[in-house]
């Protein structure tokens, strides 16, 4: 740098006649130039896509000659403006200061307007890239066009400011006279700086999520997003974490985030029969369905519509005791098979019927109270009623059974037909086809034989009284 100084006006001249001899060169680089400006120009276009801009940048480093080996100082400046994902644009001013004897240490000063190349997204703290471009070089009053490039480095301590460093190449057009002075020299430098990045961002929903990078911008106010600014979903199952009622667990969309295990429509938190086998209709606490509440299941129930409250077999079914299809609840003969049309118990013509003459009498059988099992010393008066009816085929009898007044009604009424099942039972199995008991009639408390109001009178009125009937 030395002889330059003392061969200035040499050196001038022989740059002079260097750019006339490198014209078709500068035209290039001037191209360039133009071309950076342009897209400075349009980075405004493309700015939109991230958050922060613009980029501040403050840099100190050394840069040395090739040729000489010379080291100085390079304070660096910039302003950087977003293109796109892969590309920044900068305008960069570097200062250059030797340590020597110089009588002016600002040795040179030297803009660029480059481009850089972004090799990482800006989900990463370290963001490494490349940069290159146009510049112009002022020297001792000599300047020209140069142009640089580099590799560097970024690394984010937070959203908006980064530590950074690069190193680089400065490419200096060339000239030198017959004594071997250079005009031009090349640089190499490394620097260590800062980067501010600015500008303004908007956050339409308050989410944290800038506009740009937000993929869900209309979410309620106040719920936790992710880093898309959408609502968190930790169960992965696409119902958002402030709509799903198991946030833990992934389930269905229709159950609002909750898994169904048995596929009966009835989230497993709310389930209480969470093994109901596929296909069978359930009620709202997901166990099946049983409509007439008669402990069958209407997927089983061959009479689903069976009154409250009717005895049913395993089948559904209203229990038909003497099976001739009149159920027991509509039988008024459950025990001795008759036709529907005559409520289910046996036809007997009445121009068919005479009494039995009243030797033939049979006393009343009675019974303990609230108790319908016989009395063994009640047996003697059935023995007879079964001899009678063995002895005439053409005997039948009619049974009625009666209660005191002690206790509900509709109880005492249950509590006499019982009686009335156990009299037949015992004539049954005493061999007498139950088709000669020709009617049975419970009749509760209804039709008392004597006071209710002693102890004497509701014995005799716990009772199944016999009426034989003989067929002409």
């Amino acid at each position: 740098m030395v002889k330059q100084k003392k061969n200035y006006k040499k050196l001038f001249q022989n740059y002079n006649n260097f750019e006339h001899e490198n014209k078709p060169k500068l035209k290039i680089m001037k191209k360039l130039l133009l071309l950076s400006l342009v897209l400075a120009f349009t980075a405004n276009l493309n700015a939109q896509t991230i958050d922060k801009k613009w980029g501040l940048g403050l840099g100190i480093g050394a840069y040395g000659t090739i040729e000489n080996g010379q080291i100085g100082f390079m304070p660096e400046l910039y302003l950087s403006r977003y293109l796109s994902p892969r590309l920044d644009l900068m305008l960069k001013g570097d200062v250059g200061v030797f340590r020597t004897n110089l009588e002016n240490n600002l040795d040179l000063v030297n803009p660029f307007l480059n481009l850089r190349f972004k090799l990482a997204d800006e989900s990463k703290n370290l963001r490494p890239y490349l940069f290159a471009g146009p510049g112009f070089l002022a020297d001792n009053g000599v300047s020209a066009f140069n142009f640089d490039l580099g590799l560097g480095t970024k690394y984010y301590m937070s959203q908006s400011t980064a530590f950074y460093m690069e190193a680089g190449y400065i490419r200096g057009l060339e000239s030198t006279d017959n004594e071997g002075i250079t005009g031009r020299e090349n640089l190499w430098k490394a620097t260590l700086g800062l980067e501010f990045d600015f500008g303004k961002t908007k956050d339409s929903d308050m989410d944290g999520v800038s506009d740009n990078k937000d993929k869900c911008p209309d979410t309620p106010a106040g719920v936790a997003v992710d880093k898309n600014g959408c609502p968190l979903d930790k169960d992965g199952d696409g119902v958002a974490d402030y709509l799903d009622d198991c946030p833990t667990i992934a389930g269905l969309t229709s159950l609002k985030g909750c898994p169904d295990a048995d596929g009966d429509g009835v989230a497993d938190k709310d389930d209480k029969c969470p093994d109901t086998p596929k296909g069978v209709k359930v009620d709202a606490f997901g166990c099946p369905l049983d409509s007439d509440k008669d402990g069958v299941i209407d997927s089983l129930d061959k009479s689903p519509d069976t009154p409250d409250g009717i005895d049913v077999d395993k089948d559904g079914r209203p229990v038909d005791t003497d099976g001739d299809g009149v159920a027991d609840y509509l039988d008024k003969c459950p025990t001795v098979a008759g036709p529907k049309e005559n409520n289910g118990c046996p036809v007997i013509e009445e121009a068919a019927l005479e009494a039995v003459s009243p030797e033939m009498t049979i006393e009343p059988v009675y019974f303990d109270y609230d108790k319908s099992n016989i009395l063994p010393v009640e047996k003697a008066k059935i023995e007879k009623l079964v001899k009678l009816l063995k002895s005439n085929d053409t005997y039948s009898v009619d049974l009625t059974g009666n209660a005191d007044s002690k206790g509900e009604e509709e109880y005492n009424m249950k509590l006499s037909e019982r009686r009335i099942n156990s009299v037949v039972k015992a004539i049954t199995n005493s061999g007498v086809k139950a088709a000669r008991i020709s009617k049975q009639k419970p009749l509760g408390e209804t039709k008392p034989v004597a006071t209710n109001d002693t102890e004497e009178g509701r014995a005799l009125n716990r009772r199944v009284t016999f009426e034989v009937i003989k067929t002409k």
